[in-house]
């Protein structure tokens, strides 16, 4: 089943369809793999960890759309929408040609007139920097990739523990703002997520949310309050997330200049990853 829309006016050859099967395009898909410029980060990833294509239409919110011309397709992109919130997400886009491109962020300017938008992608796919550039969007730095071995260090944790209803309100107050995933949302979305916190004499010192869900974890946010940096806090917490994570992967991006939280990270048993860095847009979608 697909439904057709207009394409972008300036590509009028090319088509845009909603898709809730992935069969049909399966060679599309694989072409991209080991593309360096134009694969998808998180494709590759959940290909990687047993995922077949079809699984990622599976999960709620997940929308697929397929770009195409005279040729055929050129373009698939995965998003999440939440339309109570005004919220899209794109989780994975693959396309070669600038046109696929300009009718899925027009589609989406039609589509989803003031939403939120994120979009997480290859930094060498120029075509969808190049894209948002010029529809003003913001740029996070650009993010490395790592891996967990399975082979940290022996760690004391002492002071972590899981995130209970005595430690609520501090780490809801200390909680990292300006994300989607507030303390709220994290709290919320149990399916999802588990928070550890650092405690030292009653005061929560720290926190970490991760994900649990999936083959592949990670941290989605780390935080120790400043008057307590130095003590080890972070790497507590890391090992803690990493014990009981067990026996399922984990994973996490950390800026590729940030060189400190690299040897962190690295000395707690995680690896760069050939070909994993991302780049983190961040769109307003105009109001009509």
């Amino acid at each position: 089943m697909c439904t057709w829309y207009e394409s972008h006016p300036l590509y009028e050859e090319n088509m845009i369809k909603s898709v809730t099967k992935l069969n049909e395009y399966d060679a599309f898909i694989n072409s991209f793999l080991e593309d360096s410029k134009f694969s998808d980060p998180h494709l590759t990833q959940r290909l990687e960890a047993g995922e077949k294509p079809e699984d990622m239409l599976t999960k709620k919110d997940h929308h697929c759309f397929v770009t195409e011309n005279s040729d055929g397709i050129n373009g698939l992109f995965i998003l999440l929408i939440i339309p109570e919130e005004k919220y899209l997400e794109m989780l994975i886009g693959i396309t070669r040609e600038e046109s696929a491109v300009e009718d899925l962020l027009s589609f989406i300017e039609k589509s989803y007139p003031g939403y939120e938008a994120d979009f997480v992608f290859n930094p060498r796919n120029h075509l969808i920097k190049d894209g948002l550039i010029k529809r003003s969007a913001d740029f996070d730095k650009e993010q490395l990739k790592m891996l967990y071995t399975h082979k940290m260090p022996e760690c004391k944790i002492p002071c972590i523990e899981p995130l209970s209803e005595e430690y609520t309100e501090q780490y809801l107050k200390m909680h990292t703002k300006d994300v989607y995933w507030t303390g709220e949302k994290v709290m919320e979305a149990t399916d999802r997520f588990k928070t550890f916190v650092a405690v030292e004499d009653g005061v929560v010192t720290g926190y970490i949310d991760v994900t649990h869900c999936f083959a592949e974890n990670e941290p989605f946010d780390l935080l120790v309050k400043e008057e307590y940096r130095r003590k080890g806090y972070g790497r507590q917490l890391l090992a803690k997330a990493l014990l009981e994570n067990e026996p399922k992967d984990m994973m996490l991006l950390v800026d590729f200049d940030n060189g400190l939280a690299i040897n962190l990270y690295e000395s707690m048993g995680f690896i760069k990853k050939e070909k994993g860095n991302l780049l983190t847009a961040y769109w307003k979608v105009p109001d009509r």
